[in-house]
């Protein structure tokens, strides 16, 4: 038995909608937890074995790609605008939106958008010298 998990978020300021499919595309388990680095790495670390996640390009996405990324085997962090059609069929809430977005993952229906290292963040954010 393999011991991959697909683990779709749902992020927003104050807490995030978390589903965890196992290597079958099987529910394994679905919370919410708050918006927290403790807290989020401690459910981390809680899973076991080949961890794939995904969750939408937004406010907090370089943020929590750099909290995340040294945890997991796979990070996606995907465009909003490019699977709105996919997670908006059907019922619409946080923990419904982070279900799709983990059986996304899970059939590879994703697309990443870039997240460089942080020595490119840092000069794309400095004040231009004139």
């Amino acid at each position: 038995m393999t011991s991959i998990k697909y683990i779709g978020l749902d992020v927003h300021k104050e807490s995030i909608s978390i589903a965890v499919l196992d290597f079958a595309g099987k529910m394994m388990m679905e919370c919410v937890i708050e918006t927290k680095a403790s807290t989020i790495l401690q459910f981390i670390h809680g899973l076991r074995g080949d961890l794939h996640l995904t969750f939408e390009e937004g406010t907090w996405a370089s943020w929590l790609y750099d909290l995340l990324k040294p945890h997991v085997t796979e990070l996606v962090v995907c465009n909003p605008r490019k699977i709105a059609l996919l997670l908006k069929d059907g019922s619409k809430s946080d923990r419904i939106d982070a279900h799709k977005l983990a059986e996304l993952l899970y059939i590879k229906k994703i697309k990443p958008v870039y997240h460089g290292e942080h020595g490119l963040r840092m000069l794309k954010n400095c004040p231009a010298v004139i």
